[in-house]
């Protein structure tokens, strides 16, 4: 991936120095890094691995899904929290996850507890069973385990598995 990514910025300056303009214009820098997309796209069955691309977007895709679920449990703390009478039940439970590579295990460990109203606890010494902590037991834990199958999904996607 970072292979093409690289032969992709070599393209885009190779455009840009063929291109006989008196001062290099960022615009024409962009346009031959369009031009090794396309050219790349075309060519990635040679290289005997996915096009960089398609990892681009997979990543992006775990970025955007973080940021909705980190602004749906922000306002579910923030609902919580503002309620005159304090009605929460905060426990802990397990979940058991079909991710196996350390940095699988970690990313959604991290994912989990970056977003509020939840926090990884420990994770197993297998590293398939995390310990979570949550802040309303009743309400959030249904919604915590939805947005962990929804990152695990994301991350099997990123490690292309």
């Amino acid at each position: 991936m970072f292979a093409q990514f690289l032969l992709n910025l070599f393209l885009a300056l190779l455009w840009l120095l063929l291109v006989d303009e008196p001062v290099p214009q960022l615009t024409t820098f962009f346009t031959g890094f369009v031009v090794g997309i396309g050219i790349l796209y075309i060519m990635h069955r040679f290289f005997g691995t996915q096009f960089y691309l398609r990892k681009v977007m997979k990543i992006l895709y775990l970025i955007l899904l973080f940021i909705r679920e980190l602004l749906s449990s922000s306002y579910m703390v923030i609902k919580q929290v503002l309620t005159p009478n304090l009605q929460i039940t905060p426990g802990i439970f397990t979940y058991k996850t079909s991710l196996k590579g350390e940095w699988e295990v970690t990313a959604l460990a991290l994912l989990l507890t970056l977003t509020p109203g939840s926090v990884v606890m420990e994770v197993s010494e297998s590293g398939d069973v995390f310990y979570i902590h949550a802040m309303d037991l009743e309400e959030s834990k249904e919604s915590i385990i939805r947005s962990m199958g929804k990152f695990e999904k994301a991350i099997l996607e990123v490690a292309d598995r």
